[in-house]
């Protein structure tokens, strides 16, 4: 069997490969027994806290996980559908031993998949995963059964959603509020369709929501935080000052000015990695980011004597640099945000609400804001692939990389790297203009399609 665990959890299309009720079940069985010898000599029974984004499919994989984990002595508590960072926060709220969130985060309604998290509300570790990986493919668990009063118990709780919305609104300042500001929100027809309007307009904002009807097939159906046009569409025929686009399981957050421009994560981080210096709210002068950060974004934080930290691609490796180094704030260019001051992992509707903050705290428009950094061109191809070879074992596309290099020298960068969760290579690309940026791109990508495609 193959690798199981990617860069965010397990994730397949629905029903076939790693996201099938069989897998499911395993994968809760291993993570139960992982719980169980925690708790072995405390003598009591552990407890995990499962939820789901708005997938169709949604329903068949939390009563395949429950199933596993009631299998096998431990409890399991079912929130409904709800953002992970809401997950994430119940498991710790809770003083669960793991959470269990069903989502393939921005990817289509027919693919699926299960993100863990620890007792802390953090990702699990690489070991813990490792460790459950070894557990599934060994079979070793399919001979372990409780029985009689052992087997685990399923409930329900219906005042999750409530206590998430209390817990965001606690990351908003006391004496502040959004009354009289114009906000247009796109949820994606995902997690965040019923929370998100709830906590903005509770906070004084006049809401304007689109993509907050999810029917089990809609979600991320050319909406939300991949695609754009219908929120930049929304801000302008309504006036809004600000547009919030959230991703399938409202992880991730990219924002529309009131010019109807789209402002990426890097330049989500940078508005308030400005105000947290000037606050004195950036422990330690450093912000993390990941290797597919923007150019612009790593000039911008020089000039402002901010430290910057770079990661591999993903949210989890963000986390452990932030909680190595004792970082407050990180992400990603795509929209992860990381408030460890407020949450242990990246939350959409978070990251805005400290977005809304400064816009109240300076007066200034989200357009005036926005320009803390120099965006420059970007272009990013993916290529299917049906293998994962080295990339820098390849000679003929190093060779190519090289001679990129060269010309863009130090006004831009290349990066190829293969996607975590997808059979798939990114070639990025940034330089000085577009169109020298996407010749340069282009010509990589028949590079990759030849040797790897």
């Amino acid at each position: 069997m193959g690798k199981l665990f990617g860069t965010d959890g397990v994730r397949d299309m629905a029903n076939m490969g790693n996201m099938t009720a069989e897998q499911a079940l395993e994968i809760g069985r291993a993570l139960a027994f992982v719980c169980k010898e925690y708790h072995k000599e405390k003598g009591t029974r552990p407890r995990i806290v499962i939820s789901k984004d708005t997938r169709l499919s949604g329903y068949m994989l939390e009563t395949a996980l429950t199933a596993g984990v009631c299998s096998m002595g431990v409890d399991a508590i079912l929130l409904g559908p709800l953002p992970t960072p809401g997950l994430a926060f119940i498991t710790q709220d809770m003083r669960a031993d793991a959470g269990l969130m069903i989502t393939a985060s921005h990817n289509p309604y027919y693919d699926n998949g299960i993100k863990i998290f620890s007792r802390t509300g953090d990702k699990l570790p690489d070991a813990e995963e490792e460790e459950m990986e070894k557990l599934i493919n060994s079979h070793k668990l399919r001979d372990i059964r409780s029985t009689e009063d052992d087997i685990g118990k399923a409930k329900r709780i219906d005042d999750a959603i409530g206590r998430y919305i209390v817990f965001c609104k606690n990351t908003f300042p006391e004496e502040m509020t959004l009354d009289g500001m114009k906000v247009a929100l796109d949820c994606a027809n995902g997690a965040a369709y019923k929370v998100a309007p709830i906590i903005f307009s509770e906070l004084g904002a006049e809401v304007s929501a689109i993509h907050a009807s999810p029917n089990g097939t809609n979600i991320n159906d050319h909406c939300g935080s991949q695609y754009t046009d219908d929120l930049k569409t929304k801000v302008l025929e309504t006036g809004a000052e600000v547009g919030l686009a959230f991703d399938g399981d409202a992880d991730r957050l990219i924002v529309i000015d009131e010019t109807g421009t789209e402002l990426s994560g890097d330049q989500i981080i940078a508005i308030c990695a400005r105000q947290y210096k000037e606050r004195g709210l950036l422990k330690n002068n450093e912000v993390v980011a990941t290797v597919m950060s923007n150019f612009g974004f790593f000039a911008a934080m020089k000039e402002m004597g901010i430290e910057t930290a770079v990661t591999q691609v993903g949210d989890r490796y963000v986390l452990e640099r932030m909680l190595k180094d004792d970082a407050v704030l990180g992400g990603e260019a795509s929209g992860h945000v990381i408030f460890h001051n407020h949450h242990s992992t990246g939350d959409g509707i978070i990251a805005a609400l400290q977005l809304l903050s400064i816009m109240r705290e300076t007066g200034k428009p989200l357009s005036e804001l926005g320009q803390v950094m120099k965006v420059f061109p970007q272009k990013l191809i993916n290529i299917d692939v049906a293998k994962k070879p080295p990339v820098e074992e390849i000679a003929e596309l190093q060779k190519a990389v090289k001679k990129a290099e060269a010309e863009l020298a130090d006004k831009g960068r290349v990066l190829i790297r293969y996607s975590g969760t997808q059979s798939m290579c990114r070639v990025m690309v940034e330089g000085p203009t577009d169109e020298i940026t996407g010749r340069i791109a282009e010509e990589l990508t028949a590079v990759v399609t030849k040797c790897i495609g």
